[in-house]
């Protein structure tokens, strides 16, 4: 009987060990496979949805039709989601768009903070996931300070040649004004915790400094909204009353145009003021309405462009099983008051 006991005891003790084994290498293999991120080729009807901060913003609304006109052609299915700025609903909205089976992910967000979780959340779920416009760090919730191996593959525009222009167009006014240094001041008015921001005011700064010696410049922290930006910008003002002269440049039309607004209702005349946007979607409307302003010019990026790209670029790696580029850029174009319409920029 002791005998029988013994082996009894053996073969339960050698069935527990494969158990064992077999339950390790099962959670081991998961592991692998969702710490890799990678995601398989869709071989049926491919779904993506789009996130976007600030939805309701016309280069948003651009983008969003650029998106789905692209997806249209491709025969995807694509749902636009409006994140708005609310940070917190984001990963509760990357979490729905799983849960209802999206095959990819390009999302805008609200607060680059976020970005760590929403990159876990796809990446557990074996989904897709593709920036656009904004930078997005996996490990961290600074992109600036992010290792460029940790940054999510974007679709957008070129920070440093945004600014480039931006600040060359900038210097262009300044010269043909024909100011001096002395009596002049530039205004970098951006969100300070939005790489991309910091990309293109930097680049600015540089290009302007370039062209043109011993201005001095104030940095304005803001909301990269219009009123965010007039407020701070209109304390600046009063700050330095001494100064005849304003050159404002910042992260988005809304920082320029709130800028602007702030040096009417400070009674500086238009034509003391050189205001370059970013966007123009914002800009168009002072042109439009044939009145002086303190808004020069503006880069126009199309929202369209980076939206038809974005889709593409997912399709691509869906489909076909493409790597994702880690940048790719749409093209910008200067515009001002004689050339807006021809363009094709839509005002907002």
């Amino acid at each position: 009987m002791t005998t029988v006991r013994n082996r009894r005891r053996t073969i339960a003790a050698a069935l527990g060990l494969l158990v064992t084994l077999g339950a390790s290498a099962c959670s081991t293999g998961q592991q692998s496979s969702n710490a890799s991120g990678d995601t398989a080729k869709v071989t049926g009807k491919i779904s993506i949805t789009y996130l976007q901060k600030q939805g309701d913003q016309q280069y948003f609304i651009d983008e969003a039709a650029g998106a789905k006109a692209k997806a249209a052609s491709l025969g995807v299915d694509l749902k636009v989601v409006n994140l708005g700025n609310d940070a917190n609903q984001t990963v509760n909205d990357v979490q729905a768009a799983i849960a209802q089976k999206s095959n990819g992910l390009i999302i805008v967000v609200p607060d680059p903070a976020v970005g760590p979780q929403v990159v876990q959340t796809a990446k557990d779920a074996k989904v897709a996931l593709l920036t656009s416009d904004d930078q997005v760090c996996a490990t961290g919730p600074a992109p600036a300070s992010c290792d460029k191996s940790n940054l999510v593959p974007r679709i957008g525009f070129s920070g440093q040649q945004m600014g480039t222009e931006v600040g060359k167009r900038a210097a262009q006014e300044f010269q043909k004004a024909g100011w001096t240094a002395a009596d002049t001041r530039t205004i970098s008015a951006w969100k300070q915790d939005v790489t991309v921001c910091g990309d293109r005011v930097k680049a600015a700064k540089d290009a302007f400094g370039q062209a043109v010696q011993g201005v001095q410049n104030i940095d304005v922290a803001t909301d990269n909204t219009p009123t965010g930006a007039q407020d701070k910008i209109a304390a600046t003002l009063t700050a330095n009353p001494g100064v005849k002269h304003w050159v404002i440049w910042g992260c988005n039309d809304e920082n320029v145009q709130g800028g602007v607004t702030a040096t009417e209702n400070a009674g500086i005349s238009p034509d003391n003021v050189i205001g370059v946007g970013l966007g123009a979607y914002l800009a168009c409307k002072d042109w439009g309405s044939g009145k002086p302003s303190g808004m020069k010019a503006a880069l126009f990026i199309n929202g369209s462009d980076v939206g038809a790209l974005s889709v593409q670029t997912m399709v691509d790696k869906l489909k076909d099983g493409k790597d994702f580029p880690q940048e790719s850029f749409a093209p910008t174009q200067m515009v001002d008051a004689s050339t807006w319409q021809s363009a094709g920029v839509k005002c907002s």
